[in-house]
C-alpha cells in the first residue's frame, strides 16, 4: 500500500525519522506552510493537485495530521483517494502505519484518539465477557478463594471489588444519604457501606437506613461499618448483606447470628472491647488465625488492617497480608482509606499503586470513604485501578497500555513534534508594564463554580453587575459557551476585559473538572518556585 503523508516544514524531520522502518511504502510532503496543525483541506487539495498530478492513481491513501481543524471528506472526494486524519502527534504515525489493516481510520477523528478508543472498548469487553461466563463464575466459587456476597461474586479470582463507604450515614438527612449513595454508584462502586459512629448506638436509625438505601444499591451488596454488636444484630435481621467488623472482642455475641443467616462478615485481628491491637505481621496472623477458629462455619474476608505510612507501618502490614495469604487464600480486604485519607497527596496515583499491590497480595475488596478535598474521586480511581489490574492480571503484563488509564493531569507521552530552534529568526516581544487597570462601560462579572455531585451536575456561573448592581446570571458547563453569550449580549467592551474573562472562565472549567477550588483572581495550582530553597 501507498500512503502520502502530508505535513508541515517544523514536523517533516520527525514524521521522516519515525516512518523509516514502517511497513508501508511511505511519502511524506511537506506542505507550504510552517505549522502542519494550519493546513486546511483546501490547501492540501492544492498541494496534492500541483506535486502529485501524474502519480494520484499510484496512491491508495492519504493522511493529513490529526490536529487540522476540519475533516478530510472533501479531500477524499476532490482527489477521490481516501483521505484520513493521522496522529496529533507525528511521534505516534508509525504505530498508526503499522495498524492500517487493524484499525478502520476516520475523517474527523485522529488516528491514536480512535486507537485509544477501541483498546478502550476491547478492555472493557474482556471484563464484561468474565463477568457474564455464569458457567465460569460458578467454578471459580467452588475455590476456597472466592466467596459470594450478595448477589456479587468476591475473592481473588475476580476483579478487586470497591466498596464505598457513606461515613456518619446516622446524622446524614434522607436526601444527603441518597445523593451520596447515588454517586458512589455512579462513580463505579460495587458496593455501599452503611458507615456508623463509634461509640454510639444507632440501632433504631438502621432499618430506614437500608430501606432508603436499597433501592439505589440495586443488585449491589449493602454492608454495615459497625463494631457494635446491637447494631449488627438489628442490621442482620433487616436485610444486610455484609457485615464490617468481626473481632476478638465481639464475634462471641454477633457470628452464631450471621451464620444462621449466611451473612459473611469481615474479620480482624483486634478485640477492640479490651483495646487489643495487634502490631507485628506475626501477632496480625496469628490473630487473625483465632478468630476464623472462634468463628467456624462463617463467610468472611480478612481484614489484616493497611496501616496509614508512618504510622504503626504500612510495610508491616502489607507483610502481614502477604504471610496471611501464603497459608490462608480466603479473600481479604484492603482499607486504602486508612492511607489516602492521611496523606497529603492527590489521590489518584496512591490509589493506583495501592490497587496494584492489593492484585499482588491477593486482595479482594478495595474499601474507601472520600472524606477529605484531596480524596474526592476515590471511588472512581480505585474502581478504574480495579478494572487495569485485573486486565494486567489476565494479560500477564504491567498496568501500561491497557485501554484504561488514570492519566489525569500529565499525558503518557511527551510530544516530540515541538522542533528545537523553530523560533530561530522570528522577532521575539519583550514583556512590557501590566496594563493600566480601566472599569469596562458594560460591567463587570463575578465568576463562581456551582460544583454538584458529579461533574455532569456542575457548572460555572458568571454574574453581570452593572453599576455594582447583579442584573443577570449567565451559567453553563463550558467556559466556551458563558463567553460566547457575553459577546453575544454585548457585555464586554475593552480588549482587556475580554481577556481576562476569557483567562478566569477557562481557569474555572478546570475547577469544576479536577474538584479543584475556584476562587477568581487567584491561582489554581502552587506555583513550583515556592518549594526552592
Amino acid at each position: 500500500m501507498k500512503v502520502l503523508i502530508i505535513t508541515g516544514d517544523l514536523a517533516y524531520p520527525l514524521i521522516r525519522s519515525v516512518v523509516e522502518d514502517a511497513n508501508e511504502d511511505v511519502i511524506v510532503h511537506v506542505a507550504d506552510t510552517q505549522v502542519a496543525a494550519f493546513l486546511t483541506p483546501n490547501m492540501i487539495i492544492k498541494e496534492v493537485k500541483t506535486h502529485f498530478a501524474n502519480q494520484l492513481d499510484e496512491i491508495d491513501l492519504i493522511l493529513v495530521p490529526g490536529l487540522i481543524k476540519k475533516g478530510t471528506k472533501e479531500i477524499t472526494k476532490e482527489l477521490g483517494i481516501p483521505t484520513f486524519k493521522g496522529s496529533t502527534d507525528g511521534a505516534d504515525l508509525a504505530m498508526v502505519l503499522n495498524l492500517l489493516e487493524n484499525i478502520q481510520l476516520s475523517e474527523d477523528k485522529p488516528a491514536d484518539k480512535l486507537i485509544e478508543e477501541e483498546k478502550r472498548k476491547e478492555a472493557f469487553k474482556i471484563i464484561e465477557d468474565f463477568e457474564n461466563d455464569t458457567e465460569n463464575i460458578e467454578k471459580l466459587l467452588k475455590k476456597p478463594n472466592n466467596i459470594m456476597i450478595g448477589k456479587l461474586p468476591v475473592g481473588e479470582d475476580f476483579p478487586m471489588r470497591v466498596l464505598a463507604e457513606i461515613a456518619n450515614a446516622p446524622f446524614l438527612s434522607k436526601e444527603a444519604l441518597i445523593n451520596k449513595c447515588q454517586y458512589f454508584v455512579d462513580c463505579g462502586a460495587d458496593m455501599i457501606d452503611i458507615g456508623m459512629a463509634a461509640g454510639e448506638d444507632f440501632s433504631d436509625k438502621i432499618p430506614d437506613l437500608i430501606n432508603t438505601l436499597r433501592p439505589i444499591v440495586g443488585d449491589r451488596p449493602l454492608s454495615i461499618d459497625t463494631l457494635n454488636a446491637d447494631e449488627i444484630k438489628v442490621a442482620a435481621e433487616n436485610g444486610i448483606d455484609f457485615v464490617l467488623s468481626l473481632d476478638l472482642g465481639n464475634q462471641s455475641k454477633v457470628a452464631p447470628l450471621l451464620k444462621e443467616k449466611g451473612i459473611p462478615a469481615v474479620l480482624l485481628p483486634t478485640n477492640f472491647t479490651e483495646g487489643i491491637s495487634p502490631k507485628t505481621p506475626e501477632e496480625r496472623v496469628n490473630a487473625m488465625h483465632q478468630l476464623i477458629d472462634d468463628t467456624d462455619g462463617l463467610k468472611y474476608v480478612a481484614d489484616l488492617i493497611l496501616d496509614p505510612v508512618n504510622s504503626a507501618s504500612i510495610v508491616e502490614s502489607i507483610i502481614a497480608c502477604r504471610d496471611f495469604h501464603k497459608v490462608n487464600k480466603a479473600p481479604m480486604f484492603f482499607g486504602v482509606g486508612n492511607v489516602t485519607e492521611l496523606m497529603d497527596a492527590d489521590s489518584g496515583g496512591v490509589n493506583v499503586l495501592l490497587a496494584g499491590i492489593g492484585m499482588e497480595l491477593g486482595v479482594s475488596i478495595l474499601f474507601t470513604p472520600e472524606e477529605s478535598g484531596k480524596t474526592r474521586g476515590s471511588v472512581y480511581e480505585l474502581s478504574t485501578a480495579s478494572k487495569m489490574m485485573f486486565l494486567a492480571k489476565h494479560r500477564k503484563s504491567i498496568p501500561k497500555d491497557l485501554g484504561i488509564n488514570l492519566v489525569a493531569f500529565k499525558d503518557k507521552h511527551k510530544r516530540n513534534d515541538i522542533i528545537e530552534n523553530e523560533l530561530d529568526g522570528i522577532p521575539q516581544a519583550k514583556i512590557t508594564e501590566p496594563l493600566k487597570f480601566i472599569r469596562d462601560k458594560a460591567g463587570s462579572f463575578r465568576i463562581n463554580v456551582d460544583y454538584g455531585t458529579t461533574v455532569s451536575e456542575s457548572r460555572i456561573i458568571a454574574t453581570h453587575f452593572k453599576k455594582n448592581n447583579a442584573d443577570l446570571v449567565i451559567a453553563g458547563k463550558t467556559a466556551k459557551e458563558i463567553y460566547e453569550e457575553i459577546i453575544k449580549k454585548e457585555l464586554v467592551t475593552r480588549m482587556e476585559h475580554a481577556a481576562y474573562l476569557g483567562s478566569e472562565l477557562q481557569k474555572a472549567e478546570i475547577a469544576m473538572i479536577t474538584g479543584k477550588e475556584y476562587v477568581q483572581d487567584f491561582e489554581l495550582f502552587k506555583n513550583p518556585d515556592q518549594f526552592k530553597n
